[in-house]
């Protein structure tokens, strides 16, 4: 803590009561990795499911339409 006149100037720990271990950014990167694997993991699984028989050529339009 120092004074420079009328003001009092702190460093940030002294400011915040404490230190900051940095855990959010930890918890933010795990959910992120945990989320793309989740929604991977359902778009693999959905363009398994409706796979077109073999020899059977589909075409975007056929696709968009359901048949």
């Amino acid at each position: 803590m120092e004074r420079v006149g009328d003001e009092v100037h702190l460093h940030d720990d002294e400011a915040r009561g404490g230190s900051t271990p940095h855990i959010v950014r930890y918890v933010l990167i795990a959910s992120l990795i945990l989320a793309i694997i989740a929604m991977s993991a359902i778009w693999i699984s959905r363009a398994l499911y409706e796979q077109a028989p073999r020899g059977q050529a589909v075409t975007a339009e056929q696709h968009a339409l359901g048949s």
